[in-house]
């Protein structure tokens, strides 16, 4: 387990894929009636999104591969542009990942993958580059090449994100793109 990516295993990564409960989130969800409709809400860190703009802007997919359905995970998905939602039951998350690798031509070693708890296990174990955030359940941490030092829900992503693109020498450049485009944007 390391708190820094070396440079030729992020040259690897080709795709991050993220757990949703406890990594984008702090695994917490309100449940609860409103006007006779059951509502789930989630919080999700403001800080994760950006690093996963950032890393759409250097051509790394982010796909989030959940244990669990859930509309609130579906709308942050889509408010944040991410190219895939995988909502699966929890046990077929490495048969959802292996799919979405084949359909996409990537192989084990070309994945990323950043979990929180046993339901991650067997994915961390088959991807190139296995990541738990801080607050992971100890086998999850075992797994792991890299452990972040934020907590899932609170800019573990965005640590990643940063972490991958500092690796892969990108990071000056993402953040002369990022500047760039919000003034065009604000023009």
């Amino acid at each position: 387990m390391s708190l820094t990516l070396d440079s030729a295993t992020a040259g690897r990564v080709r795709l991050l894929a993220l757990d949703v409960d406890g990594v984008l989130t702090d695994n917490g969800i309100w449940i609860g009636p409103v006007a006779g409709e059951r509502v789930e809400l989630k919080r999700f860190d403001i800080q994760d999104g950006l690093g996963m703009v950032l890393l759409r802007t250097a051509e790394i997919p982010v796909v989030w591969v959940s244990g669990r359905h859930s509309e609130a995970t579906a709308l942050r998905a889509r408010e944040l542009r991410i190219e895939e939602v995988l909502q699966v039951p929890g046990p077929r998350k490495l048969e959802a990942m292996a799919d979405l690798l084949a359909r996409r031509g990537l192989s084990w070693e070309d994945a990323a993958f950043v979990g929180d708890d046993l339901a991650d296990l067997q994915v961390l174990r088959r991807v190139g580059l296995p990541i738990a955030v801080a607050n992971a359940v100890a086998e999850v941490r075992a797994a792991a090449s890299y452990v972040t030092r934020a907590a899932g829900g609170h800019g573990a992503v965005r640590e990643v994100a940063e972490a991958l693109l500092q690796a892969k020498g990108l990071w000056p450049e993402m953040l002369e793109r990022y500047f760039t485009e919000a003034a065009h944007r604000a023009s």
